[in-house]
């Protein structure tokens, strides 16, 4: 019986969702220039033909999957924009990175990809994408501190300080989730956010 539209697309979309985390992971532990395309079909259980169906070069395929978090990162400030109480923003935002760490490897890996792109020498438009989006989340993490602090929610301090403090922290577990692997201990909410909140609030 052949096979419906349908049911081709969703097995296109389980293959590009194969080479996806494959290209990830890779990406991660090897880095851009040292991962060929043999890597990657190899670690999505794919052959070489099929891989080139969907990506014709390594550069399309990395510039796509940084468009897919430039894209988180729009979102994410475009919810710390939201009328919600800052402090809420952040305790909900933090918990659900924190439960992705201990889940697996994969939001890590997503990090170091997107450290990565940041580093090569001849950026693409979808890596510039990345960078401003970047800046546009740290931008609005202040604002939303300043709010916070406005509503004595958090500590008083250089809400720009605390932003970059946050996220160097984010991406510092991401890092040691990375290299210490079973290891890797989650912290909790409350030692995450310390510099930020009060004990008043817990």
């Amino acid at each position: 019986m052949p096979r419906t539209k349908g049911q081709y697309e969703a097995m296109r979309t389980a293959t590009r969702n194969k080479i996806h985390s494959a290209a990830i992971k890779l990406f991660a532990k090897k880095g851009f220039a040292a991962t060929n395309v043999q890597d990657i079909a190899e670690g999505a259980g794919i052959s070489i033909g099929l891989m080139y169906r969907h990506y014709k070069t390594k550069e399309d395929l990395f510039n796509e999957l940084v468009s897919y978090a430039a894209t988180g990162l729009e979102k994410i400030a475009e919810k710390f924009q939201s009328d919600e109480s800052p402090i809420e923003l952040i305790r909900q935002f933090t918990l659900e990175i924190l439960n992705d760490l201990e889940k697996d490897d994969a939001f890590a890996e997503l990090l170091m990809l997107m450290n990565q792109s940041s580093t090569l020498e001849h950026s693409s438009l979808q890596i510039q994408y990345l960078n401003e989006q970047s800046e546009a989340m740290l931008n609005q993490t202040a604002r939303l501190i300043e709010k916070g602090q406005n509503l004595g929610q958090f500590k008083q301090g250089n809400a720009s300080e605390m932003a970059f403090y946050y996220f160097a922290s984010l991406q510092g577990l991401a890092m040691i989730k990375l290299t210490m692997k079973k290891r890797y201990i989650t912290p909790s909410l409350k030692i995450v956010t310390a510099f930020l909140i009060p004990d008043y609030h817990d």
